[in-house]
């Protein structure tokens, strides 16, 4: 006898047209509608939570690596300066190093002596405090981001030149102090809640203790914050000369007695050479370029007015002339300025090899520096992922024990939008 598949059992009900409108019927389907579109939805939300725990750690991967290879760059570089310490170290001698550093230690002092004759400036009370503590100075807040002053960071080859070119830039600003970034610039002058400066803090603290009060206004130059010459050096020049065309007359001839841009007749010694501001610029395309930018030199008065056709930011002459910019002379006598510039050898006494050695040092040191920013950067965004990756799990696993209990119960996640079960 036959016996019928199951798989094809037929319900009588089924094949019954009229039922096909019985309310229980309808209710029996629309209950599975129901529960299916729930387990669709926690199927789908935890699709998306295991998605974004899977982005989420991805992204902490990728921040790991960069803080590794960044540990590991830096100690190379590390090691890179130690090596070069190494080959440094016949330089060293006290010898060669006493022959650098004394070769114009007269003039510099002579420049200092100078500055101090100008009792109340705040150029006149940095130097005071260094001679009387020593080691001590650098370390106070308002004088750790100094550099020095305008007169005393840079060194010319002759009287004439220093001569001229103090007067150009005028007492102020050869006695302006020049800070590395504006956070020193900030700790000289500290102001009350109406605007008012505080004179018991910052330089004019220092000299009402020292019983020079300050009176008026004084200059602060901040590196940081100066547009720096962007264009290129001087190859294989171990005072990094900046290159600039040199002027040129209509004719095309470079003008009689030109003797070179203001900019580049600024001698610097080794230390000041090498130093860096944080985004890598020396003193000449800062501070210099600030202050003299295409400044022309010339032999004579004569010579300069002859080649004004082609001077555009100002000439000087090392017998007393000056034009300020096209169209601005200064007549009459020239004026002496107190504060000068330091005069020394235009050559290095230490080798080439050394100086650029040094430099690559300090280079080295700049990008290190760099390197440990970038570190905390990626520091402070993989602690930022991991917490939102640990919120994430959490909230992941409070979902699947949900779900796990009740697994067909209308339970959405706080803040989830709950229309996905009803569409």
């Amino acid at each position: 006898m036959f016996q019928p598949n199951h798989q094809f059992l037929i319900s009588p009900r089924a094949l019954n047209p009229v039922e096909r409108n019985d309310p229980f019927v309808i209710a029996e389907s629309e209950t599975q509608k129901e529960e299916f579109r729930k387990v669709e939805f926690v199927l789908t939300y935890s699709k998306e939570l295991q998605d974004d725990l899977q982005n989420l750690g991805l992204r902490i991967k990728h921040h790991e690596e960069n803080i590794k290879f960044l540990k590991n760059y830096t100690k190379s570089l590390d090691k890179s300066i130690l090596d070069i310490h190494g080959t440094l170290g016949k330089y060293h001698s006290s010898e060669v190093k006493n022959e650098n550093e004394n070769s114009n230690h007269f003039q510099t002092e002579d420049t200092i002596e100078q500055i101090l004759r100008h009792e109340k400036s705040a150029a006149a009370l940095l130097y005071l405090l260094k001679t009387r503590h020593g080691s001590q100075a650098p370390n106070l807040p308002f004088t750790k981001d100094v550099l020095g002053t305008v007169a005393t960071l840079g060194r010319v080859d002759n009287d004439n030149l220093s001569r001229i070119l103090s007067e150009y830039l005028g007492l102020e600003t050869m006695l302006a102090i020049v800070c590395k970034t504006y956070e020193g610039v900030k700790a000289m002058e500290l102001y009350d809640r109406e605007g008012r400066i505080n004179n018991s803090t910052g330089l004019h603290g220092l000299g009402s203790s020292m019983g020079r009060p300050m009176d008026g206004r004084f200059l602060v130059i901040c590196l940081e914050d100066l547009r720096p010459y962007s264009g290129e050096f001087v190859a294989d020049d171990p005072q990094r000369k900046i290159s600039l065309l040199k002027p040129r007359l209509p004719n095309g001839e470079c003008p009689t007695g030109f003797l070179g841009f203001a900019v580049n007749m600024i001698i610097l010694d080794s230390a000041n050479l090498s130093l860096l501001t944080g985004s890598g610029h020396g003193l000449r395309e800062t501070l210099f370029y600030g202050l003299f930018s295409r400044l022309q030199v010339y032999r004579t008065r004569a010579e300069m007015l002859l080649a004004i056709p082609c001077i555009s930011d100002g000439a000087v002459s090392l017998d007393g002339g000056i034009i300020r910019s096209n169209g601005i002379f200064y007549l009459g006598s020239r004026k002496d300025i107190e504060v000068r510039f330091p005069i020394g050898s235009g050559t290095t006494n230490l080798p080439l090899d050394y100086i650029q050695a040094e430099e690559k040092i300090k280079q080295m040191k700049w990008e290190k520096e760099r390197l440990l920013e970038d570190m905390q950067r990626e520091q402070a965004l993989v602690n930022h992922v991991k917490s939102k990756y640990d919120s994430k799990k959490q909230e992941f696993v409070k979902f699947i024990a949900q779900s796990s209990h009740s697994p067909f119960q209308n339970q959405v996640p706080v803040g989830r939008d709950r229309s996905i079960i009803h569409r």
